[in-house]
């Protein structure tokens, strides 16, 4: 399914204002790919797409163009450390996605609360994902 709506998307034209919401572009394809790869335990191809999407989406000086994005790949790319057993990265990983939250903390709420509840079901007794919860409860 998530390549016959990469070609479909292809044979769009690219829109005129890829930063409205309301339009997919090419550039937003990998990120949502890399949502559905997470949310289906896809590990290798959720990190696959969150390191591309990380890539596309930081410039050579640092600076994110899409900091939303970034977040939720770092996010994604907690679950997939938490999911391989380094609960250290996870909660690293998750921590440094919710520092620079932006405009949509509702919707990095719900991803990190996801990501917590993971943290808390294979790690029940480990101190640090109590500080991966505070870190959600100061969004």
């Amino acid at each position: 399914m998530l390549e016959s709506g990469k070609e479909m998307l292809s044979r769009l034209p690219y829109p005129d204002r890829p930063d409205n919401h309301f339009k997919v572009d090419p550039a937003k394809w990998d990120y949502y790919a890399m949502d559905v790869h997470r949310i289906a335990g896809d590990d290798e191809l959720a990190a696959q797409y969150a390191r591309t999407v990380i890539k596309d989406n930081i410039t050579p000086n640092g600076y994110e163009l899409s900091p939303m994005r970034v977040a939720e790949c770092r996010i994604t790319l907690g679950f997939v450390a938490g999911r391989e057993g380094d609960l250290e990265q996870a909660v690293e990983l998750g921590v440094s996605g919710l520092k620079n939250g932006r405009q949509s903390k509702m919707h990095l709420h719900m991803i990190a609360g996801e990501l917590d509840q993971e943290l808390r079901h294979r790690f029940p007794s480990e101190g640090l994902v109590s500080n991966f919860e505070e870190a959600v409860g100061a969004l």
